[in-house]
């Protein structure tokens, strides 16, 4: 998913596990040091490729399916595997997985940084993902096991502060070096950082592991993997094969066989990694559902957002990567307030509220045009946006931990941050199909009557899938240029504003599920009678 906000949960998967490895005051800060470095590392890395895309398009001949591979690539070994990793850390040693994670991710990085065309960028990608599976519960997890209950609030600020704050101006930072370096500065950015998280845990980080945990569940996460794979190259590609494409029906078949196979080993191994009873909660599934709904609408329409700024709106790269900077201020700001919205009024109200001031904010984006500026036109949407996450985000955290009993918070933290990045993993490929279909319709009707000589228009026709970043026949005469470039543009805008549409339905419709299955947070065992 566009990574502008942190995922759900993470600091209950924090508060749930014992300190198995309490260090000293002095080791504490170089955990933290490392930790949240390597968090931070991964959060930047997904705000930072989302600016960018353009970039990618422009140098690499990507078309807007290879930018969704971009971004899917790694999100989706991050979503599939991510309680794995966890599990990993426990079995085997903590610091070790979260190590080789760390290290995965610097090589990788390298390699995108290196990739001469799309498809090995993509490669690499995926690449990352799985060393982002590795290190981001990782990080967590060490946190847990090195802080003592009483100190660990204090870590917890500490980290979520810093990450913040890098989640926040890494866009920045990124967006200048696409613009006054190159796009490929952005991955080797990760390497030194990497190596600076190494030394500093080699040194510093004790090891901890779960002497007495399960064997893991490795057909779970091998099935839900190929499924989760195989069902987002069925959408990616169906947005320019169709769906009567033979490749494209046997990827959803064969998607549908595997997940239902996953479900079934999750409902019988005696270890899942998705353990199914936990949905006997009322609650727990309403807060995921409510999850999957919201943070999908935020990771599929924040996609686009860059490349309106920068293709349509003609943003410079830094600019683009700033204007989202009061969405991620507003939720840091607003985040303890709204945690005590819990308190005062219970979890559902706030559910109910925020989405449905996040769905004003997606329509407040389907009003800019062509040539847009900032204050006037994206400002507002931003904060108004920003306002209804801020007040989702906490009590969706606190619902999901006062769902379960104690000793499954853990697991339900973990199971509610996977939900949130498959979900933004599937709006991606699910919403591009429509950005697709909807930007050719409103071309088609504008090129219509325009009198485009037959070489151009089939210039045009192979060149379409790039979306706003298609090139325009340089043989044709300025007019007929201007012509083209201004249908392109606007059928762009008439496709984000679809998504733009679909991201405030969305909204709305997890602000419902909120009203509907969102109770009053009371712990309760889902396992209890099995």
């Amino acid at each position: 998913m566009a990574a502008f906000i942190r995922e759900p949960c993470d600091e209950g998967i924090i508060q749930s596990r014992p300190a198995a490895a309490p260090c000293s005051k002095s080791s504490g800060r170089w955990v933290l040091t490392a930790t949240t470095l390597a968090s931070s590392m991964a959060f930047i890395d997904g705000t930072v490729v989302n600016v960018a895309l353009s970039a990618l398009q422009a140098n690499l001949n990507a078309t807007i399916v290879d930018v969704q591979w971009v971004i899917e690539a790694y999100s989706l070994l991050l979503a599939a595997l991510l309680l794995v990793g966890g599990s990993l850390g426990d079995h085997y040693g903590r610091r070790r997985v979260f190590l080789i994670g760390v290290a995965l991710f610097a090589v990788a990085s390298a390699r995108c940084g290196l990739a001469p065309n799309i498809d090995q960028l993509i490669v690499a990608r995926a690449a990352q993902g799985l060393g982002a599976a590795l290190l981001v519960p990782g990080s967590l997890a060490i946190i847990s096991s090195s802080f003592p209950e009483n100190e660990r609030g204090r870590a917890i600020g500490t980290w979520s502060g810093f990450s913040a704050i890098t989640t926040a101006i890494g866009p920045v930072i990124g967006g200048w070096l696409i613009e006054h370096v190159s796009w490929r500065a952005v991955f080797f950015i990760n390497v030194p950082i990497a190596l600076l998280i190494i030394v500093i845990s080699l040194w510093r980080v004790p090891e901890s592991s779960d002497k007495e945990s399960k064997k893991l569940d490795w057909w779970g996460a091998i099935f839900g993997a190929l499924g989760l794979g195989a069902l987002v190259y069925g959408l990616i590609e169906s947005s320019q094969l169709g769906f009567g494409d033979l490749s494209v029906l046997a990827a959803l078949v064969t998607a549908a066989a595997l997940l239902v196979i996953f479900l079934i080993i999750e409902a019988r191994v005696s270890n899942p990694m998705l353990p199914l009873a936990l949905f006997r909660s009322r609650t727990f599934t309403g807060a995921n559902l409510l999850t999957f709904l919201l943070y999908g609408a935020l990771g599929g329409t924040l996609f686009f957002l860059p490349l309106n700024l920068i293709q349509v709106q003609h943003y410079s790269a830094t600019a683009a990567g700033a204007a989202f900077l009061p969405f991620i201020l507003i939720i840091f700001l607003l985040s303890r307030w709204a945690g005590g919205l819990v308190e005062s009024y219970g979890p559902k109200i706030p559910l109910v509220v925020g989405p449905l001031i996040a769905a004003f904010g997606y329509a407040l984006f389907m009003l800019p045009g062509v040539n847009a500026g900032y204050w006037r036109n994206f400002f507002l949407p931003v904060v108004v946006l920003g306002t209804g996450m801020a007040v989702s985000v906490a009590p969706l955290t606190t619902t999901v931990m006062n769902s379960v009993t104690q000793n499954r918070v853990g697991i339900a933290s973990g199971v509610n941050n996977a939900v949130a990045r498959g979900a933004g993993l599937l709006a991606i490929a699910a919403l591009g199909i429509l950005m697709l279909h909807s930007f050719n319709h409103a071309l088609d009707r504008r090129l219509a009557d325009g009198n485009v000589p037959p070489a151009a228009w089939q210039s045009l026709q192979a060149q379409r899938n790039r979306l706003a970043a298609a090139p325009i026949p340089e043989e044709l005469n300025q007019a007929t240029q201007q012509m083209i470039g201004h249908a392109i543009v606007e059928s762009f805008v008439n496709g984000f504003r679809l998504i733009m549409a679909i991201g405030a339905a969305l909204a709305v419709v997890s602000a419902i599920v909120a009203w509907l299955l969102i109770d009053a947070p009371m712990r309760k065992d889902p396992l209890a009678g099995r």
